[in-house]
C-alpha cells in the first residue's frame, strides 16, 4: 500500500538575488512492506528531504501526501505527532527519563497512560530484542547499539506504519549496524511498516528493497530490489 508520496517537490530558501535549490522537482512514492534507501554525498539534499516527509517543513511548491493527504493540508504538529516516527543518528533520548518513561512519552501524548502504555513498552523493548530490565535505567546506562533500539522501541510507539530513519547506524559499531538494519528489515518485510532510510553506508545497499540517490537536488532510482 502505498503511504508516502512526492510529486515534484521543489525547494529553495534565500531571495531572488541569491536564491539555493536544494530539491528540484523530486517525485517518489514509497509503500508499506518495504525498506528504502536514499544515498547521496553530504549537501545533495538527503536531510531537506527527510524533513519534508517527516512534517518539520513544507516544500517550496509541489507536495509531499501521506495516504493521499498533502501535508500542506494537514495539522503538521498532529502528522509529526501521530503519523510518522522518526529514529535519528544520535539517539535523541531524554536523559533524564528512564527506559520506560522516553518509550511511553509519545503514547501519553496521545491520553494512552498508565499501566496498558508501560505494558506496551514492555512489548516494545522485547520487539527490539532487548530484556525487560533495560526498562529502569536511563539512556545513558545503556550501549549505542541499546540505545539506537530503545529509539525504535519509541518509534513503534506511534501508531504508524511510516518510519523514517536519519542514518540510525551512523554512530555504532560494524555489529550493533547490522543488527539494527535487521531489526528495520524485519519490520518492514515482516511487519508491513514503510521503513525510509537516509544513509552513507553503502555497504547495507543490498540488503534494501529499494534505492535511491540524490544528487544535486535530484532523485535517481538507482535500483528496485523489489521487483
Amino acid at each position: 500500500m502505498r503511504i508516502l508520496e512526492l510529486k515534484n517537490v521543489y525547494y529553495a530558501y534565500g531571495n531572488k538575488n541569491q536564491k539555493v535549490e536544494v530539491l528540484k522537482n523530486v517525485s517518489c512514492s514509497f509503500e508499506t512492506g518495504k525498506i528504502y534507501a536514499i544515498v547521496g554525498k553530504s549537501g545533495s539534499g538527503k536531510s531537506t528531504m527527510l524533513s519534508l516527509m517527516a512534517g518539520l517543513d513544507l516544500p517550496t511548491s509541489g507536495q509531499v501526501l501521506f495516504e493521499g493527504v498533502p501535508t500542506s493540508q494537514m495539522d503538521l504538529d498532529r502528522y509529526r505527532r501521530e503519523c510518522v516516527a522518526v529514529i535519528y543518528q544520535n539517539f535523541r533520548l531524554f536523559p533524564l527519563l528512564t527506559v520506560s518513561e522516553n518509550i511511553t512519552y509519545p503514547m501519553e501524548l496521545r491520553g494512552f497512560k498508565g499501566e496498558p502504555a508501560r505494558a506496551k513498552a514492555r512489548e516494545l523493548v522485547r520487539k527490539v530484542a532487548l530484556p525487560e530490565t533495560v526498562l529502569d535505567r536511563f539512556p545513558g546506562m545503556l550501549s549505542g547499539g541499546e540505545q539506537q533500539r530503545v529509539a525504535i522501541a519509541r518509534a513503534l510507539s506511534i501508531d504508524t506504519k511510516l518510519i523514517l530513519a536519519d542514518e540510525p547506524t551512523g554512530n555504532l559499531d560494524e555489529e550493533n549496524s547490522r543488527n539494527i538494519i535487521d531489526i528495520l528489515i524485519n519490520l518492514a518485510r515482516n511487519e508491513n511498516y514503510c521503513v525510509i532510510m537516509v544513509t552513507h553506508d553503502l555497504s547495507i545497499i543490498p540488503r534494501m528493497d529499494v534505492v535511491y540517490r540524490l544528487s544535486g537536488g535530484r532523485l535517481q532510482l538507482v535500483q528496485d530490489f523489489a521487483d
